[in-house]
């Protein structure tokens, strides 16, 4: 009873919020239709209502609106999970929010696919004043056939932090080849009385991050972009086996039960010193600002004999695109430019220790950490990115694939096992 009644509840929520979208929240306006006094009234719909990063979004919205006396912009705002329930039925409604928060990759191409989304193609090439001041690579992944859907805010790269003063305790260096690195594992297991590498996969998108990597490193590009595709994907490549076979080798290394701790539980490890190395992304730069010790960062190494890229990088950007429907599409673009403009790409690092994807934000003065800087121009010159897993495939795909994942850190599945699953649920989907 009490389930059917929370799950009521749920779909309650759900309602009132497209309501609101609909009537325009407090001010009883259509998302995108002209109010008060004339005013153009905007929707912008994200998914940080919690600090600090609110706090900069509504300071960027004021100074915008101060600037843009005729346009008002209200936001709604829900965290992952609920942004994710939500936006779905918002963005059915007759009168969705002008301009919502998007992942990259499949997450978001299904929304220009359906024509949910605006292009913004045009909106890049005649203001390369500011388009060309957005990394490439936080641009490309919002692109599908020539044409750009989305304006990045962020970029975040997935990164092995390491304690560079244990590793020059015992004469470690960074590993740049995965024989390489199974030494050094091996020498930290051996000699350092520390846990050699945390795991907290309790979230199963931890070790998503790892099979987007080693995905990437074992399996040719034209192969992945294939396979990640719900309409093509068949996952045959020897490649698929061969990553989780990979991601084993590292099990004896890591934590016990990785499948029982949480992502900032394996953060906690590093930062206390009870484990020595942990895959991070840069978002975690503003955790480790104050930390007692030396360290560093090295991607993930290149493979010996894999048949994907050895060098790419993992990560992905988050941004905003613009409903299809919006009835004012260049004052929700002049916002987007606004929101990313190099000021306020500053303002952003400043503010949130978040690594804006405006080339320069990320500088001696922003920056909570030297190696910051470092990180962002490696994301820079990056040509492309390898992709969340997560966001990249079909939800149905990842899904299977993520809980498999588990299984095999619970010793219950095999490489095959888990590739005979995401083939098989690939081909239902294919099917439909």
């Amino acid at each position: 009873m009490k389930k059917t009644i929370a799950i009521l509840m749920s779909a309650l929520m759900i309602l009132l919020l497209a309501a609101a979208c609909s009537n325009g929240n407090d001010a009883g306006k259509a998302a995108g239709e002209t109010g008060d006094a004339g005013k153009v009234t905007l929707q912008f719909f994200h998914r940080w209502p919690n600090e600090p990063f609110n706090g900069y979004f509504n300071s960027v919205i004021k100074e915008f609106q101060d600037k843009n006396p005729n346009i008002k912009i209200e936001v709604i705002s829900a965290l992952n999970d609920q942004y994710k329930q939500k936006i779905n039925v918002v963005l059915a409604n007759e009168n969705p929010p002008d301009i919502f928060f998007s992942w990259a990759g499949e997450y978001g191409e299904k929304f220009a696919r359906e024509g949910k989304a605006l292009d913004l193609t045009s909106y890049y090439a005649d203001d390369k004043t500011w388009s060309e001041q957005i990394m490439p690579s936080a641009i490309e992944p919002f692109t599908k056939d020539g044409k750009t859907f989305a304006v990045p805010l962020m970029v975040s790269t997935k990164l092995f932090y390491y304690n560079k003063t244990v590793f020059n305790k015992l004469g470690l260096q960074p590993p740049a080849t995965w024989s390489q690195f199974m030494q050094v594992l091996t020498k930290l297991k051996a000699e350092s009385g520390l846990t050699p590498l945390a795991v907290g996969n309790k979230a199963p998108w931890v070790a998503g991050a790892y099979m987007t990597s080693l995905n990437a490193r074992l399996v040719p590009g034209d192969v992945l972009t294939k396979d990640y595709a719900a309409a093509t994907g068949e996952f045959t490549h020897p490649g698929y086996v061969q990553a989780i076979q990979k991601f084993q080798e590292l099990m004896p290394y890591m934590n016990d039960q990785p499948n029982a701790i949480s992502f900032e539980e394996e953060r906690n490890m590093f930062i206390n010193q009870q484990a020595v190395i942990s895959y991070e992304e840069t978002s975690g730069f503003r955790f480790f600002k104050d930390l007692p010790f030396e360290w560093g960062f090295f991607q993930m190494p290149a493979i010996e004999g894999g048949a994907g890229d050895p060098n790419i990088m993992t990560g992905a950007p988050e941004g905003f695109m613009i409903s299809a429907k919006t009835k004012h599409p260049k004052e929700a673009m002049a916002f987007l430019k606004f929101l990313t403009s190099k000021e306020n790409g500053v303002k952003y690092v400043k503010d949130t220790n978040y690594a804006s994807a405006v080339k320069g934000a990320i500088n001696a003065e922003t920056s909570p950490h030297p190696l910051m800087i470092e990180a962002a121009n490696k994301i820079i010159e990056a040509k492309s990115m390898a992709q969340w897993v997560d966001t990249l495939m079909d939800s149905r795909v990842s899904q299977v694939y993520l809980a498999a994942m588990q299984e095999v850190l619970n010793n219950k599945k095999t490489p095959e096992q888990v590739m005979k699953e995401v083939q098989d649920i690939a081909k239902q989907v294919r099917g439909k």
